[in-house]
């Protein structure tokens, strides 16, 4: 059964995110990045992923202080995602004018991710089926969030080839019987779906 359609993830693929730009005006760009470090946003985000809320993380933070900085987040989300990544969406575009069905699984909030629509409008509108993780209780790379796109988009995973810059997600993907793509810039994916014969 030969590959014919594409699922991206969004962010570090199509859209940059850098949370730290959230509070980078109060607290300056070092003064972000420790903040991130020192409250472990990395874990708190993948949980808001999975679908906690960022009200509830910030409350359980010892330093009411860094509780109220995280409670801004949602409402500062659009911050973070200032730029995309050009290259991925000319590739996407060439795919979309080919006629490629394109799906996007993507690990966000809930809460954040109408706020990435607002920076990005076209991410609501350029796939035929999205899942995002905070909205369906799933997060990558476990395998039922691919079986999930599948279902959802009347896809065989067979046909897929999933597009992540977490290596984790790519091989998640292939547990669920997908092709997976290591995202490491567009320059290598043009050339990956070169060689599978979709560009």
């Amino acid at each position: 059964m030969s590959v014919d359609t594409v699922v991206f993830d969004i962010g570090g693929v199509l859209v940059d995110w850098q949370p730290h730009l959230a509070w980078i005006d109060d607290l300056g760009e070092d003064g972000a990045k420790a903040f991130i470090a020192r409250i472990g946003f990395d874990k708190i985000n993948f949980a808001c992923d999975g679908g906690a809320r960022f009200a509830e993380a910030a409350a359980r933070l010892a330093d009411p202080k860094d509780g109220a900085r995280l409670g801004q987040y949602v409402s500062r989300y659009t911050r973070t995602v200032p730029d995309k990544i050009a290259g991925t969406w000319d590739i996407l575009n060439t795919l979309k004018s080919r006629g490629t069905p394109l799906h996007a699984i993507t690990n966000w909030s809930a809460e954040t991710w109408p706020e990435g629509l607002k920076a990005h409008p076209e991410l609501g509108s350029v796939f035929g089926t999205t899942i995002v993780s905070g909205q369906v209780g799933l997060l990558k790379p476990s395998v039922q969030i691919y079986h999930l796109l599948c279902a959802r988009a009347g896809v065989d995973p067979a046909r897929c080839v999933f597009i992540d810059d977490g290596f984790h997600n790519c091989l998640g993907a292939q547990a669920a019987g997908m092709d997976a793509i290591h995202f490491q810039g567009p320059v290598d994916l043009q050339t990956q779906l070169e060689r599978r014969g979709l560009l």
